[in-house]
């Protein structure tokens, strides 16, 4: 009987290589406090294992993934595995109150999660407060063992983990801004791989340094971890060759800019192909609208091997902070790979088509003193949305009553000329509440994410959990639904899990809804998500278990 057992597994090797390949990957995250100095300023900040940016996640495509994340903390905490696919696992997706109750301090929870058809560079962070401009890493998915890349594969694979910095506490600065009820402050620095470069008025900041050695060809897996920016992302004197985005090969193309909003990955090729020495890297924000940002330039080196330390740096020139073409050619150059072994298989027909406005409002709050009697927030259909004290998926799963409603609307309640001001003559007031949007297993979804100037029209990255999308259409000005849809890429639309809505524009997706659950959608700027540009799609199970959603584990945390 032994005997025919290896046999069986012998044969299944040979036939199915990639079944007896996939494995279980066990990780150990422990929240803790650790001292951290920048910009001559010294912190505690919340770290996994210590460690900022925190340690990356590896697995191979079709592997079984066990995080334990044990709680060391004050504060509660949650993580998300942004992008993974969570397919019938939601339980493991992570945002705080959606699909779970966050881990109290002292306590633990196994993420429990398969990657299925999914190979390239996402990110994991925390869920929940403002925890995520410490808590966060790289999350990389090899392909499957003996599958290749469908690029030249390079020398050497780098992380490169872009983010922000405030010398004062995060939760400080958001709690008085809220209090307040106008905007928090701006980071103090950007941050490349945990460190700003050098700055002014502090000698002993340093910088990120990547080595490498003349002819050889890198791939950069650069993350945007940063909670309020768009950034741009350069190399002096070098040509980046993009061949990836959110975990989905593209068509490549060589660029000297790379735009990358708070949420999204990217793949580049770099060879080292200039003369030898130092040259600078450079991260800085992208904002096209009167908003204030953090205008201090990140900085690294890329160091040809044999170079000595005195060697002058060669510089770059960053894109001006609103150089919106920059953004746009970027963007519009980015297709789906499309090829037989990764097809795009966009949605052609469309069961709901909805159109979300997303911006901001002026709500009244007497003790908002700094707001003069009123407090900023944000909207998704005037829904400003009312974080609820039971998780949304448990809710659902156990027909927990007067948690949420699905009365979500799919249009906007009053029509007015988006991309303008304010409404003439209405109140600039959003409604509240604890809406959700209804969607049947498998149907498919036409989404158009319209920005609004109520305030100030603003670009906002707006990420999707549980499902990835084709961003099929983009435009400055009002969608015009008779016009817009002919120009529709519908061969060839990038796939992403985060799309950026320009700035006084819109933004169109399609997704099918085969994966039941309760799915976030929200601004992936945390100071519009803190308030309130957000909702969830509630889907329900398809026929049998295997379009179902799996029972909850034992370990999931209570709220």
């Amino acid at each position: 009987m032994e005997l025919w057992v290896r046999f069986l597994v012998l044969f299944l090797a040979c036939l199915l290589p990639g079944l007896v390949e996939s494995r279980i990957r066990h990780y150990k995250f422990n929240v803790v406090l650790k001292n951290t100095t920048r910009l001559c300023s010294t912190k505690p900040i919340v770290t996994i294992n210590g460690r900022f940016p925190g340690p990356t996640l590896y697995a191979r495509e079709d592997d079984t993934v066990l995080v334990k994340v044990t709680n060391h903390v004050k504060y509660n905490v949650s993580i998300h595995w942004h992008g993974v696919r969570q397919l019938r696992t939601g339980w493991a997706d992570g945002p705080a109150y959606i699909t779970q109750c966050p881990i109290p301090p002292g306590q633990s929870y196994v993420y429990n999660f398969t990657i299925t058809g999914q190979r390239g560079t996402l990110l994991w962070h925390a869920h929940i407060l403002w925890l995520r401009a410490t808590v966060h890493g790289a999350l990389v998915i090899l392909p499957k063992r003996g599958v290749p890349y469908p690029f030249p594969a390079p020398h050497k694979e780098v992380n490169v983990i872009l983010a922000e910095w405030w010398k004062s506490d995060t939760e400080a600065v958001i709690n008085q801004a809220l209090s307040s009820g106008i905007a928090p402050n701006v980071s103090d620095a950007h941050i490349i791989n945990g460190h700003p470069g050098p700055v002014a008025n502090c000698s002993s900041e340093g910088g990120f340094t990547l080595p490498v050695e003349n002819g050889k060809t890198y791939l950069l897996r650069i993350i945007n971890a940063a909670l309020n920016e768009e950034l741009f992302f350069k190399i002096a004197g070098h040509k980046l060759t993009i061949v990836e985005v959110d975990a989905t090969y593209v068509k490549p193309f060589k660029t000297d800019t790379i735009v990358i909003a708070p949420g999204q990955t990217t793949n580049a090729l770099i060879t080292a192909n200039q003369n030898s020495g130092k040259y600078l890297v450079a991260a800085s924000p992208f904002m096209d609208s009167p908003i204030a940002v953090d205008n201090l330039t990140a900085t690294a080196t890329l160091h040809y091997s044999g170079t000595l330390a005195t060697t002058p740096t060669t510089l770059t020139n960053p894109p001006p902070q609103n150089a919106t073409q920059v953004a746009n050619n970027f963007i519009n150059s980015l297709k789906s790979l499309n090829s037989k072994k990764f097809p795009a298989k966009v949605p052609l027909k469309v069961d709901h088509n909805l159109l979300f406005t997303v911006g901001l409002g002026i709500n009244p709050c007497p003790t908002c003193k700094a707001g003069n009697g009123s407090r900023v927030v944000a909207s998704v259909n005037n829904v400003t949305f009312v974080m609820p004290t039971t998780a949304l998926l448990q809710a659902h799963v156990f027909n927990i009553s007067g948690v949420f409603t699905t009365d979500f609307p799919g249009n906007p309640p009053n029509t007015f000329n988006f991309s303008g001001g304010p409404p003439a003559n209405a109140s600039m007031a959003t409604t509240n509440g604890t809406k959700l949007y209804r969607l049947a297993y498998n149907s498919t979804v036409q989404l158009v994410l319209q920005d609004t100037g109520t305030i100030a029209p603003e670009n906002h990255p707006v990420h999707l959990h549980g499902f990835n999308f084709y961003s099929v259409g983009r435009g400055v000005g009002n969608y015009n639904p008779k016009k817009d849809p002919k120009k529709f890429n519908l061969v060839d639309p990038v796939e992403r899990n985060t799309v950026g809505v320009p700035s006084g524009g819109w933004a169109a997706i399609r997704f099918q809804a085969d994966n039941p659950g309760v799915w976030f959608l929200h601004c992936h700027l945390e100071v519009h998500t803190t308030w309130g540009l957000k909702m969830a799609f509630l889907v329900d199970n398809g026929k049998g278990p295997n379009e179902s959603i799996l029972p909850p584990p034992s370990d999931l945390p209570k709220c």
